[in-house]
């Protein structure tokens, strides 16, 4: 998983700067030891403290929201899965095999396969929908009553399809990778920046690796958040097992 790549390489960078730091800054000449350089690299090191805890806020808040508007989404297209479902029973007989194909794509929907590998639209399901509108062009509606109930499933059926490439669409992570870097590249300077002339001895060397994991795990639930139908955060399928339970019955 990518998330899980991203994580693991956050925590080695940290804690390759905070214990390289730890263990090597002895080797550094006698003036670049004395308590003034430390002074000054920990000052630098408070200036991207805080330039780092702004953009980590500003990431949660954007993986948050981001997540919340496609669970809404999710929401909006199963209630129009089954508006469009409930369109096609009172249109007539005619509509039972699209009906059917609705019910299949639904299946497909609630166990969460949106997209294939690579991140495209899941073809199955999209060969499903197109097979939903090849019927719907070939209906031939029978008086004024039938043709009205017709142009509405025509149009709901556009709204959901609508609505189902704009979560597909979706389903990939929008953080940009440069801002990552840059957030990492801040977090290894903070964590040399500590580590230079620190004790060492267990306690320290124990609380930078807890650290650097800590961190690393949040950076994992930051990303893990920013795709909403990967890993242990996901975005619930309760809306569509709902839809396609009233559609059987």
């Amino acid at each position: 998983m990518n998330e899980v790549r991203i994580a693991v390489f956050v925590f080695l960078c940290l804690c390759t700067a905070s214990l390289g730091a730890l263990f090597s800054y002895q080797r550094l000449p006698e003036h670049q030891r004395q308590d003034d350089t430390r002074q000054v690299v920990h000052l630098i090191a408070n200036i991207f403290v805080v330039m780092t805890s702004l953009v980590l806020g500003l990431m949660i808040t954007s993986a948050k929201s981001r997540f919340d508007a496609v669970n809404q989404d999710v929401h909006s297209y199963a209630t129009e899965l089954i508006l469009l479902d409930r369109m096609l029973l009172l249109y007539g007989p005619e509509a039972g095999e699209a009906r059917q194909k609705l019910l299949a794509y639904t299946e497909r929907a609630a166990d969460g396969r949106w997209t294939a590998e690579g991140g495209l639209s899941d073809k199955t399901s999209e060969r499903l929908l197109e097979d939903i509108g090849t019927r719907l062009r070939g209906f031939e509606p029978r008086g004024d009553p039938q043709l009205s109930i017709w142009n509405d499933i025509r149009e709901q059926y556009r709204k959901a399809l609508e609505l189902r490439w704009s979560l597909v669409e979706q389903a990939e992570g929008s953080l940009p990778r440069p801002l990552m870097l840059m957030v990492v590249a801040w977090l290894v300077l903070i964590f040399a920046a500590f580590a230079f002339r620190a004790p060492r001895n267990a306690v320290v060397v124990t609380g930078f690796i807890a650290a650097s994991a800590l961190i690393g795990g949040a950076i994992y639930l930051i990303v893990d958040m920013d795709l909403p139908f990967e890993g242990p955060i996901q975005v619930s399928a309760a809306p569509l097992q709902r839809a396609l339970a009233e559609m059987r019955r």
